[in-house]
């Protein structure tokens, strides 16, 4: 078993695939938007270790979060749905999606404070 070795780097996308995964992510943002209501979406920036992602936030507090090649594509996109959107970088994360995850977490042994 190697424990330190060369991490495989997955092949470049090719025009055709980064197309259609592109439109999955059009697709799946267009949906959560129609089937849920007050979708407000979040534009985190490119890391060192991650590229930009959307997040899109009903006002539920359920999520979403899909890798977006260009955040010019959430712009189009709130255009056309009209959906507010937001640098994460300026405001923050919203407080009903925190509130949302802290109700999906299975009730548990009360965790240690030490």
């Amino acid at each position: 078993m190697r424990l330190f070795g060369r991490r495989r780097v997955p092949a470049a996308l090719t025009r055709s695939e980064r197309r259609r995964e592109q439109d999955d992510v059009r697709r799946h943002l267009e949906e959560f938007t129609r089937s849920r209501v007050g979708v407000e979406a979040f534009v985190e920036p490119r890391t060192t270790v991650t590229p930009p992602t959307v997040l899109l936030v009903a006002s539920s507090g359920e999520w979403t979060r899909r890798r977006v090649d260009d955040p010019k594509i959430v712009h189009e996109l709130s255009k056309r749905l009209a959906v507010p959107v937001y640098d994460v970088r300026l405001v923050g994360y919203p407080r009903r999606m925190r509130e949302w995850n802290a109700r999906q977490r299975p009730a548990g042994p009360a965790r240690p404070t030490h």
